[in-house]
């Protein structure tokens, strides 16, 4: 009986325009929804308050412009239920600005939501601030991180695997973090996330994870070379080491697929909106890293590779 396998060289292009239309649609939403920065990032303050009874968004609204002299955002949420299993409302309001909010800026609100709603109870959860400047800066340490964190994995990779092409080989696997990266910043976008420090988590942790999936299709290949020798083509070559390599690469995606699901259920039912922003994302990342490495790495190296042996076929002919 044969042995089942998949011809993922032959089916590159159905692989990479599956990517392209994922890319094409978060590129359209990217520019309906625009992208949000967190104020740990862009700088500014947010103030969260627990209430009673029943408000009115444009109410507050109003009382909150008034007691600040500037526009606001305000989000009202009702009836979650937090970790104790107790039903609370939230009212959370954001703005941006250099100076943060103060403490006569708090009394402030506390005192306009006291005179537009009596009967409620309003209560500070949290309050913080962070400057622009600040904001800026750890954003962009943050970008220098996951950029340098890309380049070390590359020339880790060029250097272990020197021995079929090490430089293909680790420019092919950035494409593919790449791609990865890609699809978590989508993520966020598409669900209007804003971007945080667990964005800048979630990428580092995608970016080790896919590129251990592909290190070990990379260390198959190597393997094989030697088992089949130089007469075997890079195409026979890949896809026997994908096809060998794909029940573990599916395997361990799945079990950490689900672990992290079970974690984002968690965070939905308790309302742990910092957990649900981490582990949604985590749970694409996991899903477009096992795809990346399976998928489209190979094929690329595949591509590579023919291409500088129909330049040295041409160089040899002249």
């Amino acid at each position: 009986m044969k042995k089942f396998s998949i011809k993922f060289y032959q089916h590159r292009k159905i692989y990479i325009g599956i990517s392209l239309a994922i890319f094409a649609v978060g590129i359209i939403c990217n520019l309906i929804f625009g992208t949000e920065l967190d104020i740990d990032f862009r700088g500014g303050a947010l103030v969260e308050y627990s209430y009673t009874g029943t408000v009115d968004q444009e109410t507050v609204d109003q009382a909150i412009a008034d007691a600040l002299g500037q526009p606001v955002t305000v989000t009202i949420t009702d009836g979650l239920t937090d970790a104790a299993g107790n039903s609370t409302n939230t009212l959370t309001i954001s703005l941006s600005g250099s100076d943060g909010i103060s403490l006569d800026d708090q009394q402030a609100i506390d005192d306009q939501l006291a005179a537009a709603y009596p009967d409620s109870t309003f209560e500070m959860i949290q309050s913080s601030s962070v400057p622009p400047t600040m904001g800026s800066m750890f954003f962009a340490k943050c970008l220098v991180a996951v950029g340098l964190a890309a380049v070390l994995l590359v020339v880790y990779v060029a250097f272990r695997f020197r021995k079929i092409g090490g430089m293909s080989a680790g420019v092919m696997s950035l494409v593919a973090l790449f791609h990865d990266v890609l699809m978590v910043y989508f993520t966020f976008v598409i669900f209007g996330f804003p971007l945080d420090d667990n964005f800048i988590a979630v990428v580092l942790t995608i970016l080790g994870y896919s590129l251990n999936n592909t290190i070990v299709v990379y260390d198959r290949v190597r393997e094989n070379r030697r088992l089949l020798g130089p007469k075997a083509s890079y195409e026979e070559l890949v896809d026997t080491s994908i096809n060998q390599t794909l029940t573990r690469s599916i395997n361990t995606s799945l079990c950490t697929f689900l672990a992290i699901a079970v974690v984002f259920i968690v965070g939905l039912v308790f309302n742990l909106s910092s957990v649900t922003t981490f582990a949604l994302p985590m749970m694409i990342g996991i899903v477009t890293g096992c795809y990346s490495s399976v998928c489209l790495a190979g094929p690329l190296y595949v591509m590579w590779q023919n291409h500088k042996q129909k330049k040295r076929a041409v160089a040899e002919t002249k």
